[in-house]
């Protein structure tokens, strides 16, 4: 994942959009940085990240409660599915 993904913030619908644009372009131009590249194995660790994200945020010291949906959130998911096994 190229640093300007890894630094984007989301904090709301548009920049979600965006987000989601840059995330297909990543995959697009480094695959080789993807763990996950078919679609099967993308939402296998998107279902696993979803469940684990909490831990995510409580170990990294992100005051986020993953039960509150936000932007942000939806956002991580999608980061961590990317190379989360």
């Amino acid at each position: 994942m190229n640093d300007e993904l890894s630094d984007f913030k989301v904090t709301n619908k548009e920049t979600f959009i965006e987000f989601i644009d840059l995330l297909r372009e990543d995959l697009i131009t480094n695959p080789e940085t993807w763990e996950n590249r078919t679609l099967k194995d993308f939402l296998e660790a998107f279902t696993t990240f979803t469940e684990d994200i909490q831990g995510y945020y409580d170990n990294n010291r992100i005051k986020i409660n993953a039960d509150e949906a936000n932007w942000k959130t939806f956002a991580d998911i999608f980061k961590g599915a990317t190379m989360y096994k």
